[in-house]
């Protein structure tokens, strides 16, 4: 096990006009389990990559364990991936699959057996050791190459959206499956995905990615209720983070033909993007007028949404609230989140009180 330094890396394609990474600078510690996340072609698996040996670092440094990895073959880092299209040689069984890697590195035939035994234990593939990769299903094989990172012992594990290719019910019980095995083996892990919700449930520490770069990191609660950008806030929940045009004056905050009195003035003026997650918004009688436009029924809960001040708003409701066309909604104390419309960071922290009335005409 190892802790992973990674220094003002980037990454430029011959020809690109922009960085695929820029100036990433991130500190995993000891066993740590790091999810990177992000949309598809903000970088997160060229730097993943990049931390693997498979793409070459145009700039900055690369530190697994005490060694400066930059130069080093992928094979002599001392890592072990596994990658969404499993990567099995369909010619062998399940046992060579695992013992593959460690022939090639002379381990004694004794001491493969023993790990291909443990992890063969660990992922409940005993039965299957025999049997080639085709005659397996998908969650089945996704096993089999977890096993064999897992015999390597190596000093990092590097995930590279490992459960895209399997079935929604399969993928939540392979995550359970792989957050329980890093626990076990306390290796350090980097962990790529574009699901927000399987970066949540996998992560000490979630690295959110934007266009190559850092937007922010921290505990998947911590970015939840504490995002730092409208980016981070549109994609990191679900439903997203309703986010508004506002404007604050004082104390007053206007939506529409609306205005929101703070209990506290939160010490900003003019415009700015307001934020407020569907889980915290709720059917008042004196609130912000909410024009209803479809329900969607998810059972436990539904989703409403609708309209306020001629802006699209999400509302979490129980499945027996009953929605009318037209209704208001409150904006709860310690519900707001303030975003500078221009550059979409975060001004101010949750922790207002609010009730609405309608401006004069």
């Amino acid at each position: 096990m190892a802790s992973i330094e990674i220094t003002d890396v980037f990454k430029t394609y011959p020809g690109a006009a922009v960085p695929s990474v820029s100036d990433v600078t991130l500190s995993i510690k000891d066993g740590e389990f790091i999810v990177l996340v992000g949309p598809s072609g903000c970088g997160k698996s060229t730097l993943l990559r990049m931390v693997a040996g498979l793409e070459e670092i145009s700039g900055g440094e690369v530190r697994i364990g005490e060694r400066v990895v930059n130069k080093v073959d992928p094979a002599d880092r001392d890592i072990a991936m596994v990658f969404q299209n499993y990567a099995l040689y369909p010619h062998m069984t399940v046992r060579e699959n695992m013992a593959y890697g460690l022939k090639n590195r002379r381990t004694p035939a004794a001491e493969i057996a023993a790990r291909v035994a443990e992890a063969a234990r660990m992922l409940e593939l005993g039965p299957y050791l025999d049997r080639k990769p085709r005659a397996l299903s998908g969650g089945q094989r996704q096993r089999v190459a977890m096993g064999r990172a897992v015999v390597r012992q190596p000093a990092a594990f590097l995930f590279d959206e490992p459960l895209s290719n399997l079935d929604a019910k399969l993928r939540v019980s392979m995550r359970g499956e792989i957050r329980r095995l890093q626990k076990r083996l306390g290796t350090t892990s980097i962990y790529v995905t574009h699901d927000q919700l399987e970066a949540m449930t996998l992560a000490d520490r979630l690295v959110v990615l934007n266009g190559g770069r850092i937007e922010q990191v921290g505990a998947p609660m911590d970015i939840y209720h504490r995002p730092a950008s409208t980016f981070v806030a549109s994609f990191i929940g679900s439903p997203a983070m309703n986010l508004i045009d506002a404007e604050v004056s004082g104390a007053e905050l206007r939506v529409g033909d609306s205005v929101v009195t703070l209990a506290t003035a939160p010490g900003i003026q003019g415009a700015v993007t307001l934020g407020i997650r569907a889980e915290d918004l709720a059917p008042s009688a004196h609130g912000l007028p909410f024009r209803l436009d479809f329900v969607e029924e998810l059972g436990a809960q539904k989703l409403v949404h609708g309209h306020v001040g001629g802006q699209p708003m999400t509302m979490i409701a129980g499945p027996n609230d009953v929605c009318a066309e037209e209704m208001r909604v409150a904006l709860p104390a310690g519900a707001l989140h303030f975003f500078d419309t221009a550059t979409g960071r975060r001004l101010f922290a949750p922790g207002l009180t609010a009730a609405a009335k309608r401006v004069p005409a």
